[in-house]
């Protein structure tokens, strides 16, 4: 299993027969090389969108044509685009979609979900979080989200031993936040942090996580920097 940071919440994950893009946002990243796009995005077979807001959703429509991927969102979302001629499956959460060799459940986020980089701004459903299940891992992608207590029960039951967590503060959890959550909720192994250091707004540095989970394998990769599992 190979996880690829792609800067900000967008990842590449590359399981089972899967290629999973999530939340990209390549065009108008500052922190991605636009020069690597066709690397970030060769071979994908879905995309997962925790939420609307345009730095995790507003490219999909147009990578979903691009590559054929299918667009896995919250079922207001997929009408949305589905009458746009967009290819997805939309789901609710607690739903479980099966793909090749991999599991994608939907568990909750405590954040908010709009269609805000079109003309007006448009409902789009609750915002979400993935557990990735396959090739003996479990990934919890937070999506934006605070602390919640829903985090209690999603941590015993799926039992994610890789979190990839939102921790930039200000829009989301803060590093403090995101390790608080971890240690009181969760048993990983592995912690990659997110939704930092793309604007001035939100931390620069994934130092304080790291300093306060120790024992625990925080991963701060380089933008493009493959992780092997």
């Amino acid at each position: 299993m190979k996880i690829t940071w792609l800067g900000h919440s967008s990842f590449r994950i590359d399981i089972g027969e899967e290629v999973l893009l999530i939340d990209p946002y390549l065009t108008g990243n500052p922190s991605f090389p636009d020069d690597r796009r066709n690397e970030a995005i060769s071979g994908a077979t879905h995309i997962l969108i925790t939420h609307a807001h345009g730095d995790h959703a507003a490219e999909t429509p147009a990578l979903s044509a691009q590559t054929g991927a299918t667009v896995i969102c919250i079922h207001e979302l997929s009408d949305i685009w589905t009458a746009e001629g967009i290819k997805t499956t939309g789901m609710g959460k607690g739903g479980t979609v099966e793909l090749g060799g991999v599991s994608v459940t939907m568990v909750n986020a405590q954040h908010s979900s709009s269609i805000d980089f079109k003309e007006g701004m448009q409902y789009a459903g609750e915002p979400a979080g993935f557990m990735i299940k396959g090739e003996g891992h479990t990934i919890y992608v937070t999506g934006d989200t605070d602390i919640m207590a829903d985090m209690d029960w999603m941590g015993d039951l799926h039992k994610p031993d890789i979190g990839i967590l939102c921790c930039g503060g200000h829009y989301t959890m803060d590093m403090a936040g995101a390790a608080y959550a971890a240690k009181r909720y969760f048993n990983f192994s592995t912690v990659i942090p997110c939704h930092y250091k793309t604007f001035p707004v939100l931390a620069q540095s994934a130092q304080p996580l790291v300093d306060a989970l120790p024992g625990v394998d925080v991963l701060t990769p380089e933008v493009m920097e493959v992780l092997e599992f």
